[in-house]
């Protein structure tokens, strides 16, 4: 087909999709186009007059392709033209509060995540500009009041982050319609951002050596209350097993630099939350799967735990009738070191990696404000939070 050829066809199919907008009165009802050549005045009733000024706009000069080029360039232009600048554009986001005090800077969104574009700033002069506002759920308690009366603007969101289950979470009060998106634990979140991740293992983080132990089961525990069940559960277990126990709660502080090296000596860790909630696990958990221990876990159901790890890669509490028999299993298991490999199969392909809290939170609500310029609003975070 020669060039001739395919321009002229090509003006026949422009030809035929311009009759059927012709005959769509109620499409043009909606549509008002401002260029002179889809100018048919009366063109719901589509008269010889409409058909000929088309015709006329795109027959003539029918050698001359670059005519072509030009008449289609106010249909594609302008909107190419608008997303592209908004890309181009930085998202300015307002820390209202660091979270528990920790600082970060938005270059790390870049380095950490790969999200660029974004700016952290804590000037609430610059309140009208941001494009989202962070607050962090725990720090906002005694700034409600004025939270409550303060106008936002229509293009800006306000993010909640929480890390904490919603028992551990204070719940304020008339907190209700304040927020439009959400950053938590939880993966039904705007933004998810979970303790941690396994993920896939590039060649040189597939060489993988278990580490030597000479304890068998470890806990570190700071937070002791009587009525949790992981305190409960510990008392019964611990009478069938040795557990070296550390934290303020047995007043065996470890330091960072004697934390890995502690945690890394043992074979199983008590991986117990505080509380069980849906997709609820924390550090307790990654932290052991980072520094090769085998973690043992008492929280939501295993069905929930599969869904974030490796099925062979944890003991849940719940998989034994007792304490006494899960110390029975993890006896047999510190004598059959073929069985006890079996548990780090996992790390052939992948590795353990941990959030960075604050952080990725703001990188992340950055990016999804940057993609994702939607109306949204949160009528109740107590009823999905709480209730």
């Amino acid at each position: 087909m020669t060039p001739k050829t395919s321009v002229r066809s090509f003006r026949y199919l422009l030809l035929l999709v311009f009759l059927l907008f012709c005959f769509g009165g109620i499409f043009y009802s909606h549509y008002k186009p401002n260029t002179r050549w889809l100018s048919c005045p009366k063109c719901p009733l589509c008269t010889d007059e409409c058909i000929a000024t088309f015709k006329e706009n795109f027959t003539q000069d029918a050698n001359n392709t670059s005519t072509l080029v030009k008449q289609q360039l106010p249909i594609t232009t302008p909107a190419s033209t608008e997303e592209n600048e908004n890309r181009d554009f930085d998202t300015l986001m307002l820390i209202w509060t660091w979270p528990f005090g920790f600082t970060f800077e938005a270059e790390s969104c870049s380095s950490q995540f790969g999200i660029k574009g974004c700016q952290f700033t804590t000037d609430r002069s610059q309140y009208d500009k941001a494009h989202g506002v962070v607050f962090h759920h725990r720090d906002i308690g005694g700034d409600l009041a004025n939270l409550q009366t303060t106008s936002r603007p229509s293009h800006q969101k306000w993010v909640w982050i929480n890390m904490e289950s919603p028992d551990n979470s204070p719940r304020w009060s008339g907190i209700d319609g304040l927020f439009n998106l959400t950053s938590t634990y939880l993966r039904d979140s705007d933004v998810w951002v979970p303790y941690g991740r396994i993920v896939k293992a590039s060649e040189e983080n597939k060489t993988f050596e278990i580490p030597p132990k000479d304890k068998l089961v470890c806990w570190i525990v700071s937070n002791w209350n009587p009525n949790f069940r992981r305190v409960k559960y510990y008392n019964e277990l611990s009478k069938h097993i040795k557990v070296e126990v550390y934290g303020s709660a047995f007043n065996r502080y470890l330091n960072d630099a004697d934390y890995n090296a502690t945690m890394s000596s043992c074979k199983f860790y008590l991986s117990f939350e505080s509380s069980s909630h849906k997709d609820y696990f924390t550090e307790k958990l990654f932290n052991a799967m980072k520094l090769n221990v085998v973690p043992v876990v008492l929280g939501p159901s295993r069905e929930n735990y599969e869904e974030f790890i490796p099925p062979d890669s944890f003991i849940h509490v719940d998989d034994f009738e007792s304490p006494e028999k899960l110390a029975e299993h993890l006896t047999l298991l510190d004598l059959n070191q073929e069985k006890y490999e079996q548990y780090f199969n996992w790390r052939k392909l992948f590795f353990a990696e941990s959030t960075f809290f604050g952080l990725e939170h703001a990188c992340r609500s950055c990016d999804h404000i940057r993609k994702h310029d939607n109306y949204r609003v949160f009528k109740s975070i107590t009823k999905w939070y709480w209730d």
